[in-house]
């Protein structure tokens, strides 16, 4: 990893206890989303591991989220031509699979790579977010569509 001191940017940080914990990954200079560091990154539930992508409930979703999961690269990458094909592959099939055991009608792919000071993520290993819109009450005035970051 590069000798690399700090993987996460507390600036992106959406809630206290998220960024509580980033400053223990930031002291510490371990990447959270490394297989060798999940159980002390204190991720949300494992949901499904494959070759090159690990699938988890997103411990602190967006708000206004049904569901809303993160896939994250098995290996640490952070760029996109540090992904091979065959994980391409691999993440579309993930992507298809949570459409189908989640029965999402309609829902949103994101991912961020690169620099987080540019992209909005927290984390800079490269991660895709699966979200569905929880719109039972839109009608409420303080309903807000969920916003995905970036920059």
């Amino acid at each position: 990893m590069g000798g690399k001191n700090s993987f996460v940017n507390l600036n992106n940080a959406r809630y206290d206890d998220q960024r509580r914990l980033m400053e223990k990954i930031h002291q510490e200079g371990f990447c959270p989303f490394c297989l060798e560091h999940e159980a002390k990154a204190e991720l949300g539930s494992l949901i499904k591991k494959a070759t090159h992508w690990t699938m988890r409930k997103n411990r602190w979703p967006y708000e206004n989220t049904r569901e809303h999961l993160l896939i994250i690269h098995n290996t640490h990458v952070e760029r996109l031509n540090d992904l091979t094909t065959k994980a391409w592959a691999e993440l579309l099939e993930l992507v298809k699979w949570a459409e189908q055991e989640y029965k999402i009608e309609g829902g949103a792919v994101g991912m961020r790579f690169g620099d987080t000071t540019k992209n909005g993520a927290t984390v800079d290993h490269i991660h895709v977010h699966v979200f569905v819109t929880d719109i039972t009450n839109k009608k409420d005035p303080k309903y807000k569509p969920v916003r995905f970051r970036v920059g």
